[in-house]
């Protein structure tokens, strides 16, 4: 098959997590005493964090990178693969769009949780849609996924997503508190590593890694 643009162009959602990747790695080196294993990554980008233009510089491809991709994969699928994925699909460029912007507008006041009002949107608000947005988006593609044998390896996929996702979720509430920021990061990892999935499998039209 030859690549388009727009297939080359999912390689975008590889470099945004490449870039997701480095700020959440190298953006503690601006913090003085941040701790990964009980902080949280969003804590890097609060405010008044000292990090916050690092993190900034290390992750300034990471929302557009991906957002492109995202956009892409919506526009190839176009009558291809089968309606159920292809909605699951539009599901998760949802959450990436609330993700995005919603962050962004509403990034926390300071590390942790201040209580301020752009906190409490940031928390209760912007990480409970992006949370209901990918698990809906990626139960809808594994059902889509495993009907057809043709994508069957993209609902494994979705599936190993959702399961990083849940024990994020539920790691959060039972860990103890100075281990938070441990299973934090298999949730906020999952998103954009399946957002990375799905450019490789637009940069080969969803063909070269479907499962015959």
């Amino acid at each position: 098959m030859k690549k388009t643009l727009i297939n080359k162009l999912g390689l975008l959602g590889v470099i945004s997590l490449l870039s997701y990747t480095a700020a959440v790695i190298f953006a503690p080196l601006a913090y003085p005493g941040y701790d990964w294993k009980m902080q949280a990554v969003s804590d890097l980008s609060a405010s008044n964090a000292p990090s916050k233009m690092l993190w900034g510089q290390l992750s300034s491809l990471h929302g557009v990178c991906g957002m492109i991709s995202i956009m892409m994969v919506c526009v190839f699928i176009q009558g291809k693969l089968n309606k159920t994925i292809r909605v699951g699909i539009y599901l998760f460029a949802a959450m990436n769009w609330v993700s995005n912007v919603g962050y962004s507008m509403f990034p926390l006041s300071e590390s942790g949780n201040a209580g301020a009002t752009q906190d409490i949107i940031h928390i209760y608000v912007i990480t409970v849609l992006v949370v209901l947005l990918s698990i809906a988006s990626l139960i809808v593609i594994m059902i889509g996924g495993y009907r057809d044998k043709n994508y069957r390896s993209l609902a494994i996929w979705a599936t190993a997503a959702l399961l990083l996702m849940m024990m994020g979720a539920i790691g959060t509430k039972i860990v103890p508190r100075e281990f938070f920021g441990i299973p934090e990061r298999f949730s906020v990892f999952a998103a954009t590593g399946f957002n990375a999935v799905l450019g490789i499998y637009l940069f080969n039209g969803f063909e070269k890694n479907a499962s015959k």
